[in-house]
């Protein structure tokens, strides 16, 4: 009877392992929030580089489950405010993101609502934080 758990065992271990492993490869960039409200009223993209700013991104809890304690030395962050608007519709989106190398290139596209569409009759503040797996300087066009 040991002699066959032994057998099994084995089998099991070497059927499991043969097969070709998986790498996890990172992708360049990740979008952790895109909101239609609760940006600033002005215009403007940041890019976070330092420990201190990129743990205050931990105080939104949102956030606080998508950033790990490891990417404060892996990664940057990104805010893409597009400031106050007259009306819903409004956004922001990354378009790209290429590596180049030394540094990354960020292209971004604000949208706003086609003169047809309908759209809710309120101001709003949209935004998107991006997270770039990378430390190397970022160039937002």
């Amino acid at each position: 009877m040991k002699k066959a758990a032994f057998l099994f065992l084995i089998t099991m271990l070497v059927a499991c392992s043969s097969g070709a492993r998986k790498s996890a490869v990172k992708p360049l960039y990740e979008i952790l929030t895109r909101q239609s409200d609760g940006g600033a009223n002005i215009r403007f993209y940041e890019i976070l580089t330092e420990a201190k700013e990129i743990k205050m991104l931990e105080n939104d809890e949102n956030l606080r489950k998508k950033i790990k304690p490891g990417d404060i030395d892996t990664a940057n962050f990104v805010i893409l405010n597009v400031g106050e608007r007259i009306s819903g519709g409004y956004s922001i989106k990354v378009k790209s993101v290429v590596e180049t190398a030394d540094k990354i290139l960020m292209t971004v596209e604000e949208t706003e609502p086609e003169t047809v569409e309908m759209v809710t009759e309120v101001i709003s503040y949209p935004y998107v934080i991006v997270k770039i797996n990378s430390k190397k300087p970022i160039e937002i066009q």
